[in-house]
């Protein structure tokens, strides 16, 4: 596992609440509804093993899931203070580590159509897009990364 990520535990619910309405909130006005991540169980997340955290306090995070065929970066979060410090890019190789701990060839995730941050930020760190696909009231870019 990389340095500096770890499971995150009950008692980091609250910070991983913070921490993601912080990270997404912005996106509401742009995309005209409230982010996925910031309605999800983070309690729920947290006790299935699928949060993991870096920080302390917490600074940033990813939700993963892990799949038949890949890894699933459901959600990554990073504390608005801390862009540009790398907490973004430990984040993400923690899931190609966690991915290839498991076993698992590829990483996938999606992002909103309307967050092109992101889609700067993905194909740097070898993410390709797969296909744009619009699910209920979200309009979203699916990437893939293969791990070798």
């Amino acid at each position: 596992m990389t340095d500096g990520v770890r499971a995150a535990v009950p008692a980091d619910v609250p910070a991983v609440q913070a921490v993601t309405d912080l990270a997404y909130h912005h996106y509401i006005a742009r995309i005209g509804v409230v982010p996925q991540p910031m309605e999800a169980d983070h309690m729920a997340n947290v006790a299935a093993g699928r949060v993991f955290v870096t920080g302390d306090p917490v600074i940033g995070l990813v939700v993963i899931e892990e799949r038949a065929d890949h890894l699933f970066l459901d959600s990554i979060a990073v504390h608005p203070d801390a862009h540009g410090t790398g907490v973004g890019r430990l984040l993400l190789e923690f899931v190609d580590a966690r991915a290839r701990a498991l076993g698992l060839p590829e990483v996938r995730l999606y992002t909103n159509a309307l967050m092109w941050e992101n889609q700067k930020i993905y194909p740097k760190f070898g993410y390709e897009v797969v296909e744009r696909r619009t699910d209920g009231p979200y309009d979203r870019i699916h990437y893939r990364k293969p791990l070798d």
